[in-house]
């Protein structure tokens, strides 16, 4: 009986898995370089100082059209050096502005007050977003604005990776291709589930017209909530293509105590999800539950239906790793299998208990 439940329940996983591939398969018309609209880049950033320089001389770096691209770093009240760096560094950088974020406005606190003050001092139509501790490849900025061909696309979100030095952030890594994989496959076929603010860009005449964030119920995943408020206006086109040159590369969580937390915060968000998100996170779980509890009945029969959901991730998320110029690790992969199948089952479980979130030493319930 085990193994007929098991078995039902990997292939509904499957259909789920072809689905998005599907959407995340799709192509999209560019923009000429010649033609690209002008950008606001918005970095928050509280006590970063170990990585808000090389995360804003890679910004320094970007290949732009020239006087149509400026970047505004939002210091969120940091304690450290963070704001020294970057006096330091944008002194004699004109396209560079500093801004002081006000600790709170209403309800809206944190990174979301950050950003939401760094949109205020802009001045261009397309708002990109990445964080203290990503760096952007050169081609980054313009790649994602090669995407805006025209008014009816609002959100254009790219892929992030994070940086592989040993095998606790080579499984992150893995996690980050996986989990935006889903959103870019569900989002390309007009079911949006899930974004990421450290590869985001969106119209800030569609952001004004939900309100900004000020008009957004306050989130812990303030991207999220901002993807779901221009999709319910049912009126633009949100688009998450995958492409190498628009790829971002974060750090890894240094700790299993960090990591916890960055875990419990963006499922804390994906409490909100709607019901593509609900049905995926709800497969997700059961199938991994399945992996868990076949430990425990294991048999010969077992042991192909395990093989089964192997093959389907590896396959997956390595196309995805190969077009995006990442090497996938058959080592790390199958770490990151067992990883991936504790925390999915876990942290539902956590959340019936406690929904505290903890992040850059502020805490929000």
């Amino acid at each position: 009986m085990f193994e007929i439940i098991f078995l039902s329940t990997i292939s509904i996983y499957f259909v789920f898995i072809v689905v998005i591939i599907i959407g995340a398969s799709k192509s999209f018309e560019k923009l000429a370089d010649s033609d690209l609209p002008s950008v606001s880049v918005i970095v928050a950033a509280r006590n970063e100082e170990s990585d808000i320089l090389e995360c804003i001389q890679s910004l320094d770096k970007l290949e732009f059209p020239e006087g149509k691209i400026e970047i505004i770093l939002v210091d969120d009240n940091s304690t450290d050096r963070t704001g020294e760096i970057i006096d330091e560094f944008i002194a004699d950088k004109p396209k560079f502005k500093k801004v002081i974020s006000e600790q709170v406005r209403g309800e809206l606190k944190g990174k979301t007050l950050a950003i939401a003050n760094g949109i205020e001092y802009s001045v261009n139509e397309i708002i990109m977003t990445t964080d203290a501790d990503c760096r952007v490849s050169p081609t980054w900025a313009k790649t994602l604005a090669s995407y805006y061909v025209d008014e009816n696309i609002a959100l254009v979100n790219g892929m992030t990776n994070q940086h592989d030095v040993d095998v606790f952030s080579g499984i992150q890594s893995i996690d980050f291709i996986l989990l935006l994989l889903a959103a870019s496959g569900t989002m390309n076929i007009g079911r949006p589930m899930s974004c990421i603010g450290n590869n985001m860009s969106y119209r800030k005449s569609a952001y004004e017209e939900v309100g900004g964030y000020e008009g957004l119920k306050f989130s812990v995943t303030e991207d999220y909530r901002l993807l779901m408020a221009i999709n319910d206006l049912k009126k633009y086109k949100t688009i998450y293509p995958i492409d190498k040159d628009s790829l971002v590369t974060s750090k890894a969580c240094d700790s299993v105590k960090e990591l916890y937390h960055q875990k419990k915060r963006w499922s804390v968000g994906g409490l909100d999800s709607e019901s593509t998100g609900i049905a995926l996170i709800t497969v997700s779980f059961l199938t991994n539950l399945m992996m868990i509890l076949s430990l425990f009945f294991f048999s010969s029969k077992v042991i192909p239906i395990i093989g089964f959901k192997l093959i389907i991730d590896y396959f997956y998320v390595a196309p995805v790793h190969q077009k995006l110029g990442l090497k996938l690790k058959v080592g790390r992969f199958l770490l990151f299998e067992l990883y991936y199948s504790l925390y999915v089952v876990a942290m539902p479980i956590i959340l019936l208990f406690t929904r505290k979130v903890v992040w850059k030493g502020r805490e929000y319930v």
